[in-house]
């Protein structure tokens, strides 16, 4: 059995993060996002995506874009007002934000709502992720490498043994 792809476990990890905000760092957000792409298509899942210029459009359905939703502070007040399962990555976030932007984003962070919902920054600048602090969970979506292992006195020992 072949091991899962690091989109499916990146996303995993997204929905089994403990705050409504998560912050994911990868070396290629592209492929990331194509890889997240192939999974809202083949779980249909509602997974969507915002980008300056472009506004709020899904990724299982490349034409489908929200209406009203292409400024940031708008998309935020469509994600914090609705009540079904959403993952939102809001991709190429600029600083400084608006105040209202940053107050939504805390009040995303803080919601403990029946429903399951994930606003994903992906490689935010670091001062955003300062900004909100312990209100988000952070991933790294590069893998780890794995610990070099030694033998001594025929045990096998980690790194900082």
């Amino acid at each position: 059995m072949p091991l899962p792809s690091s989109g499916h476990d990146v996303f995993e990890r997204i929905l089994a993060a403990p705050a409504g905000v998560v912050a994911v760092r990868s070396e290629d957000g592209g492929a990331l996002l194509e890889q997240f792409r192939g999974i809202a298509r083949h779980s249909g899942q509602a997974v969507y995506l915002w980008q300056p210029g472009v506004g709020l459009s899904s990724l299982r359905d490349a034409y489908a874009r929200v209406p009203d939703a292409q400024r940031l502070g708008q998309a935020l007040r469509y994600m914090q007002q609705s009540m079904h399962f959403g993952v939102y990555i809001l991709q190429e976030l600029e600083l400084p934000l608006a105040p209202t932007d940053l107050a939504l984003l805390r009040q995303l962070a803080r919601a403990n709502t029946g429903q399951l919902r994930r606003v994903v920054l992906l490689n935010a600048p670091l001062a955003l992720v300062e900004q909100l602090g312990e209100l988000i969970a952070f991933i790294d979506s590069e893998p780890e490498l794995p610990q070099r292992l030694r033998l001594r006195d025929g045990r096998w020992l980690s790194g900082q043994a």
